[in-house]
């Protein structure tokens, strides 16, 4: 895994089922541990938004901190692909950033708008396996 002082950390919605699919995609087919995780309920995920400028209690946006830098919506989207080991999700990557964010955020915050309505809601934060728990930010 990758040093965890450097590694891109992404911010998620626990309680989101859609966030948590997201989660487990990454998971999946991060195998070399590029990205940690966490939740916006738990204290660093709360931290990492209060600290890029996010409302944690109101939280419409993903966020992305990459060496310092926080990005949100697609654009982090976007960055996070481009961080996986194939390159249809590099691809997939390109193809989104050469929209306008203007144009690819309407439908981003529409989704993250409605997210519960639309894939659901957990009581609880996604739980990780033993395995994964390292990877994850409290």
């Amino acid at each position: 895994m990758t040093d965890s002082a450097i590694s891109p950390v992404v911010v998620y919605d626990g309680v989101c089922l859609l966030c948590s699919r997201w989660v487990r995609f990454l998971l999946e087919r991060d195998r070399e541990g590029r990205y940690r995780f966490a939740s916006m309920q738990s204290e660093s995920g709360r931290h990492l938004l209060l600290t890029h400028g996010l409302d944690p209690d109101s939280p419409f946006s993903m966020l992305l901190v990459e060496d310092g830098c926080g990005y949100t919506d697609t654009t982090a989207i976007a960055r996070v692909l481009r961080g996986l080991p194939y390159r249809r999700w590099r691809w997939l990557s390109t193809i989104m950033l050469s929209v306008p964010r203007s144009i690819r955020d309407i439908a981003y915050r529409f989704v993250a708008r409605h997210r519960y309505r639309l894939f659901g809601r957990s009581e609880q934060c996604f739980a990780p396996t033993p395995e994964q728990r390292a990877r994850f930010m409290s």
